[in-house]
């Protein structure tokens, strides 16, 4: 089994406005559409069993829409054999009732909830995000946390590796999944600071950029049991990232940790 745990689709209606858009801010180029049976399509060519979907509120207003997309994904899969999508839940860090809404998403049976600080505009260790974290992690959600540089704002990053490490500390989250390895761009600092922390990292669209020894060197101090196999699909292939973490030299049992023990753990599939 291979779960991908980092991906994005949207509605049909404006995946390709979305990607478009996006693709002229960040100079990349999509692996698939941004649809759901884009992704779906993907996940047949690769051998994906189960792909997890982060949404992203970029405004707090968005809650109810992104949250009611991501129910029917949640809902129409819930009994498929085959492929699966599951979707996570969204919130934006200046709710002004946040404890209700991770409520909601608890009622709405979302296993877990997406937070991105460069999209949200918010420095990961304010204490805005750190309530809410907390909260969370009080209900028994997973985490998913976009770290280090993000390629539309690559001058700003509002998850440092720093700042990452103070919500460890202060926060202890049980169930905290920091995307793109730990910080994209920055792991020269996650191997100082979080590598070996009480934390998960995500492999999502990092195989293009970092060099394979580094990678190794990483899940082996921090543990194979800490790594989740993910693409950031669309941007991401996820046959390509496949291919590649099957020949960077972890053992297999490594290999399964990544890509599906850890995953299907944290889901309680």
């Amino acid at each position: 089994m291979i779960i991908d745990f980092h991906t994005h689709i949207f509605p049909d209606d404006m995946a390709e406005k979305t990607l478009r858009g996006m693709s002229k801010i960040t100079n990349l180029a999509p692996f698939m559409n941004g649809t759901e049976h884009g992704l779906l399509e993907s996940m047949g060519k690769s051998g994906v069993e189960y792909s997890v979907i982060l949404p992203v509120a970029t405004k707090a207003k968005q809650f109810h829409t992104i949250n009611a997309f991501a129910k029917k994904i949640n809902d129409t899969y819930a009994h498929i054999k085959g492929p699966k999508l599951i979707s996570f839940g969204g919130i934006h860090p200046d709710s002004s009732d946040y404890k209700a809404q991770l409520r909601e998403i608890v009622n709405f049976g979302f296993k877990g909830i997406k937070l991105h600080p460069d999209y949200q505009n918010t420095m990961i260790e304010d204490i805005k995000y750190m309530r809410l974290i907390d909260y969370a992690s009080e209900l028994g959600l997973i985490i998913s946390i976009h770290a280090g540089i993000d390629a539309g704002y690559p001058n700003t990053v509002h998850c440092t590796v720093k700042g990452a490490r103070k919500v460890l500390d202060e926060v202890k989250p049980q169930k905290l999944i920091l995307a793109h390895f730990g910080g994209y761009g920055l792991w020269d600092e996650v191997e100082e600071l979080l590598v070996g922390q009480n934390v998960y990292l995500d492999t999502g669209f990092i195989f293009h950029k970092i060099q394979p020894e580094q990678f190794k060197r990483m899940v082996t101090n921090h543990g194979s049991e800490h790594i989740l196999f993910a693409t950031d699909a669309p941007w991401g292939g996820q046959k390509e990232s496949i291919d590649t973490l099957e020949n960077w030299g972890l053992s297999e049992e490594e290999k399964g940790n990544v890509f599906y023990k850890n995953a299907s753990k944290l889901l309680e599939l």
